[in-house]
């Protein structure tokens, strides 16, 4: 049977539509397509592997003629996009829902994938000094030390940035300077080729929506985050990269606004590998996704073509574990997460009876604050008043004045609305805990007057000034840069791991968060972002100095190395707690560029997937290779890490970690020599069920005292107890009927005519992902079974905890590899079966099944 992964829909609430129906016919309202997924696209695979695997170039054409050939007999019909031989052996297509379902069935296909559309970021810039963002990075991960103390730059290293392109322009990236007069190669941007043209968009959802590409040889930069990427990566000018004569190359997916899709990246990853790049940046993803989707399988043949590839882990920090996207997730793609920046840029007021100056942020929702002028300030509470300004100010006490106001209690935009009733020309919020504020003051009607926001400290200080007298605040055009409480912590946006076939995902992190770097010189030239979009280039930038100063490194080597001597920082949730943030958001800590470069030992494995702990402790034997003349002698230990779980969505944390044993708690390394340890890890027993814990093997040498490290993750007890379907609050799984705009909840069964859409729908939200989920067809009253309908695999959890999946059926089903029958009217039940994560396809317990209500089909009989 031939694979098909049907239509996907996700929501972040499923709201339930009263219209006066009967609770068994309530109806969900309908929802679009995921924006993660490009509608009527999809990867059709081939069985043979691609030619990177060895496979001879003969057999894989000889497999798309074949194809081809076939699916002309069998009458389908599709639009071939793209054709993929090199990374991956298929096609993508366009293809409409009905021919989709005869597409799978054609002979030579292995399976079909969604092709999933990558979202562009939607970056904010930040007026701010050009270098002060970017220095305080390099110092978080000692690549100043790098560049300054061991002289290095990146020199001789082509690295390439698949993103939105690079302002050719720019000076800081080898650039004229002059808008418009760079074209491809320059003196820094030697490879690169615009896949898509300026006015591509994968975004079904946009009013900009253009999927038909324009491809040329100038993959100049329009929207700015491949500009940003590659400044972080090599920038030498203002900005100062971490890598920062490396040689560039731009492979341009994006368009000037919008997203790209799957099949467009692994177009760029094959060119990239032609044009010889060693290090490979992909600061885009797919979260949710399984290490098998097209796009981290592609990278991971890269890499063992030789090349370091390395990825942004994702940005849905917020939407609980195992959201991990591709192609981070790949097995040997090295995935990123992001820390925030140790300081922040930041606009400046001057206050009277102060010698310095008050670093403050913009609201969102009010006009920008001057650049000069001023008024005199008056406070509204004090710095113990809890709901400071959330009732109506007395009239026209604060006119001309602007206003000191406490967070708390009620929003920014309520506070703000008294003050301006009450007169205000101008607001200051200050924050009520520790660190700047940046706060939103978005409402109808729109505040007209500038609001800011300044941390707790300058907030109590400018509190004090006026309990003593009059105090004017002036408003200046400068910047300034000031420490940030979060810096050196994991982004709150950072994703969770694990990956769905329990991989150690996160493997390494790297400053993401407020980052400021090069910017194309029409939109300002500089801008400070933040992401793992942002993270990921300071991990190549890093790679990229480590292949300068240890040429021939193997990608399984330089992996080694960034793990063996990166630093786990302290959980973001509260650092004082004393406990390491989790390994599967953190992976093996903050890169640390000298400790990559200078290292004499390496550990190998760098990191230890235990996978899930049903059949007791983990033994794990560690390598420890000493490349230097002289013996070292390590002392081990073990440092645990914060621990999750078990739900993925509503996150607990746990200080309560595995339990390790080593077979020697010393060890000495002979010069040019081995040596070896067991590690055995036993899962915490106080932890439910399901949890994910972690923490880091130590070695720490006698003779200097420095720190290797191997951090280890894994699920306690039976990774197939997770249940992948839940009800949520609407009751799922259900089968549904398209009718109008929503979906209506068929529980006593339904009726379909097969006819113009109505066909009978299967909702099911996935609290987990599935290996495979399979439907099969049999008829209600006899039992008699009528095959399959579709089987389709390595399917992603769903986004959120309400979200769900529909599959559809069109009335036909399968026999192995026969042509497809389609059913007489009568009565059926679809059985659903969900093969959970690694799970056992002949194991009864790994699976999960659902039967449907009653589906009648009564199509119309002609002439009647």
């Amino acid at each position: 049977m031939k694979l098909i992964r049907l239509t996907m829909v996700a929501s972040a609430v499923a709201a339930i539509m009263a219209a006066g129906m009967a609770p068994a016919h309530a109806a969900v309202q309908q929802l679009p397509v995921s924006a993660n997924e490009a509608p009527n696209l999809w990867f059709v695979e081939f069985n043979s592997a691609p030619t990177t695997e060895g496979t001879d170039a003969a057999k894989v054409q000889g497999e798309h003629a074949a194809f081809k050939k076939a699916a002309a007999a069998a009458g389908v019909k599709f639009k071939t996009r793209r054709a993929f031989n090199t990374l991956f052996n298929g096609l993508s297509v366009e293809v409409s829902p009905a021919e989709r379902l005869k597409l799978a069935r054609v002979a030579g296909v292995k399976a079909l994938y969604p092709m999933m559309v990558f979202q562009a970021p939607n970056p904010v810039k930040s007026d701010g000094s050009n270098e002060a963002n970017m220095a305080t990075a390099l110092a978080m991960t000692g690549a100043d030390v790098a560049q300054n103390t061991l002289g290095l730059s990146g020199k001789g290293v082509k690295v390439g940035i698949i993103d939105t392109g690079v302002d050719l322009d720019h000076p800081d990236l080898g650039g004229t300077g002059v808008q418009g007069a760079s074209v491809l190669p320059t003196s820094r941007v030697k490879y690169g080729y615009d896949f898509v043209g300026d006015a591509f968009n994968a975004d079904p959802s946009s009013a900009a929506y253009n999927p038909v590409t324009t491809p040329d040889d100038n993959p100049d930069d329009c929207a700015g985050h491949g500009t940003h990427v590659a400044g972080i990566v090599g920038a030498s000018g203002a900005i100062k990269g971490v890598a920062p004569n490396v040689t560039l190359g731009a492979y341009r997916v994006f368009g000037c606004a919008g997203s790209t899709t799957a099949d467009v990246m692994i177009a760029a990853m094959e060119r990239a590998l032609a044009d010889g790049m060693q290090v490979i940046n992909m600061s885009i993803g797919s979260s949710f996704q399984w290490p098998e989707y097209p796009s981290a399988k592609a990278a991971d043949r890269m890499v063992r073509k030789g090349m370091i590839v390395v990825a942004s882990i994702g940005n849905s920090g917020t939407s609980g574990l195992y959201a991990a996207g591709a192609p981070g997730v790949g097995k040997n793609v090295i995935g990123v997460a992001s820390y925030d920046n140790s300081h922040v840029v930041l606009r400046q007021f001057g206050v009277t009876g102060s010698s310095g100056l008050v670093g403050f942020s913009d609201a969102t929702g009010a006009p920008a604050a001057p650049t000069s002028g001023g008024a005199l300030m008056a406070r509204t509470g004090t710095t113990t008043t809890a709901n400071d300004a959330c009732a109506a100010l007395p009239a026209g006490s604060l006119t001309g004045k602007i206003a000191l106001i406490r967070r708390g209690t009620c929003g920014f935009y309520v506070k703000a609305t008294n003050a301006q009733a009450a007169g205000a020309v101008g607001v200051v919020l200050y924050n009520n805990a520790a660190g700047p504020l940046s706060p939103s003051v978005v409402g109808s009607p729109a505040i007209t007057i500038p609001v800011v926001g300044v941390s707790d400290v300058f907030g109590a200080s400018i509190d004090t000034a006026l309990q003593a007298g009059d105090v004017t605040l002036t408003w200046a055009n400068t910047t300034g840069s000031y420490p940030n409480p979060t810096g050196n912590l994991i982004s709150s946006f950072s994703s969770y791991g694990l990956a769905a076939d329990l991989s150690l995902k996160p493997n390494i992190g790297a400053p993401g968060g407020l980052i400021n770097s090069t910017w194309p010189l029409e939109q300002g030239g500089y801008a400070t972002l933040s992401g793992t979009s942002m993270s990921s280039p300071n991990v190549a930038g890093t790679v990229a100095l480590l292949l300068e100063a240890r040429p021939g490194l193997s990608p399984a080597a330089v992996k080694e190395r960034l793990q063996n001597s990166a630093d786990p920082k302290m959980w973001s949730g509260n650092p004082a707690a004393g406990f390491l943030d989790m390994v599967h958001r953190q992976g093996a800590g903050m890169t640390d560029v000298v400790g990559a470069v200078l290292q004499t030992t390496t550990i190998s494995p760098s990191e230890l997937a235990l996978g899930e702990s049903e059949a007791g402790p983990a033994t794990r034997t560690l390598t420890l290779r000493n490349t230097s003349k002289t013996s070292v002698t390590y002392t081990l230990s073990h440092t645990g890490a914060l621990s999750t779980g078990p739900n993925s969505f509503t996150l607990a944390f746990s200080g309560t970690g595995a339990t390790v044993s080593l077979s020697a708690t010393s060890v000495t390394v002979p010069p040019k020599g081995t040596a070896t340890v067991d590690v055995t890890i036993t899962a915490p027993a106080a932890l439910p069920d399901a949890s994910i814990y972690g923490g880091y093997i130590v070695a720490t040498s006698t003779l200097d005292g420095k720190v290797l490290r191997v951090p280890y993750a894994g699920m306690k007890g039976d990774y197939q107890s997770k249940v992948v379907l839940t009800p949520t609050a609407n009751g799922f799984p259900w089968l549904a009927q398209l009718v109008g705009s929503s979906y209506q909840n068929r529980a006593t069964g339904g009726t379909f005519t097969m006819a113009n859409g109505d066909i009978p729908y299967m909702l099911m939200h996935f609290d987990h992902h599935a290996r495979q989920v399979r439907l099969s067809a049999y008829d209600a009253n006899t039992g008699k079974s009528w095959f399959t309908v579709s089987k389709d695999n390595f399917l992603p959890r769903s986004s959120t905890a309400t979200a769900f999946s529909a599959f559809q059926w069109d009335g036909r089903v399968v026999r192995g590899d026969s042509a497809p029958i389609t059913v007489p009217n009568g009565q059926y039940v679809i059985k659903v079966e969900v093969l959970k994560a690694l799970g056992d396809e002949t194991n009864p317990a790994h699976w999960e099944t659902w039967t449907t209500p009653v589906i009648t089909i009564a199509r119309p009989v002609p002439g009647v």
